[in-house]
């Protein structure tokens, strides 16, 4: 069998063991190791390579960021922001017809500005917005799958944990990709308030609507989320304005936000530990799926699956835009079935190679940005596909009286706008590329 042989076996290889709930991070870890013993005829050169991976892997400088922006969203939760931010936009739409939710969906997206993790965004919105979404009659499904869809504005919206990945993965500049997610973050989050307002006049009962408050006490709850664009002022316009490196813009936040939380009595000696422990706990997981996929993508590199993939393609004569759909389709199927980093991970060596030999009429760099981009959207995406979206997972956990089936049927609404989103961001690029 050839070394070509050998990587392409591997990917139904590693299907396998993941569909045997062996975790991702371990799967890649061991497929890795053992296609290199194989490829290289002995445990010498595998040996080595695990060697030089783990080091390499572990004293990198930009994965840094990672546990940065992971302690940074714990501590706006601790902070309150996320009650502040939703209560601001809440005294704005509440009292429209679904306006409860439309309020969720614009705090989700302002707790995104500060928090780099979808799963911490729809938990920790879910603790603050289901009370109130119970309160005045929302449906349970309509009410879950609209905070797991405003849950995935967290990658979205910069900073993003996973962006950064996807940056030191295809070498490319964080802070162009930061300010290249802006406008789809914010088309994002328009596009879900329309979901809504369509879904409320579909289903007329599944929605109540709240009284009006006086407009000085609107204007005192939306001063009340200053700190929030404080620090994403900081952070954002920190890194792309050359004040310091992406890193550092991230320890940055962290120390705001923590004194933010510090100021507003949240943070304590105990909440200051828990809140290290789960960064630690986070950032150890990520960290191990890194290692598995370098090991992993070493060992297909070797193989040549990724060149040989990419020449054939091109002799292929498929459309630039053709071959992009695909990519694309194959990251929605795949988001049934795996978590967002993973599938970053796996298969951005692949198919960012792919992508990089096609002509799309821009630069090297506007293509990187917006496949990026794109990527990070459908990524994003597959968090709310059933049947495994993690993020209907974290919400149902809190709402255990919905049926995951209603939670199922309402956010078709959020993934049609998400395709939608999709569509007119491959038709023009511009979009994604207006800011940097």
């Amino acid at each position: 069998m050839s070394n070509l042989e050998i990587g392409l076996w591997s990917f139904p290889g590693l299907l396998a063991l993941i569909f045997l709930r062996v975790p991702i991070g371990l799967a890649m870890f061991v497929t890795g190791l053992v296609g290199l013993y194989y490829v290289t005829d002995g445990n010498t050169v595998a040996l080595s390579r695990l060697k030089n991976e783990t080091y390499s892997t572990f004293s990198s400088y930009s994965l840094s960021i990672v546990p940065m922006f992971l302690l940074m969203g714990h501590f706006a939760t601790l902070g309150g922001m996320s009650q502040a931010l939703f209560r601001a936009a809440e005294g704005f739409l509440g009292h429209r017809k679904g306006g409860v939710a439309m309020a969720a969906i614009g705090a989700c997206a302002g707790f995104g500005a500060i928090c780099g993790s979808s799963l911490a965004t729809a938990a920790t919105m879910g603790r603050v917005a289901l009370p109130e979404l119970r309160r005045y009659g929302y449906d349970g499904g309509f009410s879950t799958a609209t905070l797991a869809a405003g849950g995935t504005l967290g990658i979205l919206i910069p900073p993003s944990v996973v962006l950064v990945i996807y940056a030191i993965l295809t070498e490319q500049n964080i802070a162009k990709l930061f300010l290249a997610a802006v406008l789809p973050g914010v088309i994002a989050a328009v596009g879900y308030v329309i979901a809504i307002s369509i879904y409320v006049r579909l289903n007329p009962t599944s929605a109540g609507v709240r009284e009006a408050i006086p407009m000085a006490q609107r204007f005192r709850q939306l001063g009340a989320v200053w700190p929030v664009l404080l620090v994403f002022a900081a952070v954002v316009g920190g890194i792309y304005g050359g004040i310091f490196t992406p890193t550092e813009g991230a320890a940055v936040g962290a120390l705001g936000t923590g004194l933010i939380a510090l100021v507003n009595g949240g943070l304590t000696g105990r909440t200051l530990i828990e809140s290290f422990m789960v960064t630690a706990k986070s950032s150890a997981m990520i960290f191990f799926i890194v290692l598995g996929a370098a090991i992993y993508n070493g060992f297909l590199a070797l193989t040549q699956v990724p060149q040989e993939m990419s020449a054939w393609v091109v002799d292929q004569g498929f459309a630039p835009v053709t071959v992009l759909i695909v990519i694309l389709i194959f990251y929605l199927l795949l988001g049934c079935v795996m978590d967002s980093l993973s599938m970053i991970l796996l298969t951005i060596p692949i198919f960012f190679p792919v992508i990089m030999v096609l002509d799309f009429g821009m630069t090297p760099e506007q293509v990187a940005i917006w496949f990026g981009i794109l990527t990070l959207i459908v990524v994003e995406v597959g968090l709310i596909t059933p049947p495994v979206g993690m993020n209907l997972f974290v919400i149902n956990a809190m709402d255990k009286a919905t049926p995951m089936l209603q939670t199922y049927r309402a956010v078709l609404y959020f993934v049609g706008s998400d395709i939608l989103r999709v569509a007119i961001l491959v038709a023009f690029p511009a979009i994604t590329l207006f800011l940097i």
